[in-house]
């Protein structure tokens, strides 16, 4: 038996259904939005979905030097991980009160 009784199954079932929907939207919002990531000063610049879908990256022509491919492949791997640094803080942001903070169910002391 729990504290106060039995738990209301269609009310445990209406927030878990709730909790899915919140979900789907936060993912389909992630998946929507666009962050960017840069090294060099700029002088590359990858875009990247909230998803982690890598979308564009851009080259400047400063950045092409045909004596010095490593600097160029470097900035590229920054860029990127920058980019994934903030895909990676707006999922947090998004996901973090749906999923950090679980739901209340009733009859259970959450």
């Amino acid at each position: 038996m729990f504290p106060g009784g039995q738990p209301d199954m269609a009310q445990l079932l209406q927030q878990a259904q709730q909790m899915q929907q919140d979900l789907a939207a936060a993912q389909e919002e992630l998946a929507a939005t666009e962050v960017t990531g840069s090294a060099g000063g700029e002088l590359v610049t990858a875009t990247m979905t909230g998803t982690g879908e890598l979308t564009a990256l851009t080259i400047a022509p400063a950045a092409v030097d045909p004596d010095d491919i490593e600097t160029l492949q470097d900035l590229v791997v920054a860029a990127i991980r920058d980019a994934k640094r903030a895909a990676d803080d707006l999922t947090a942001e998004r996901m973090g009160p749906l999923t950090g903070g679980g739901f209340d169910l009733p009859g259970l002391g959450s």
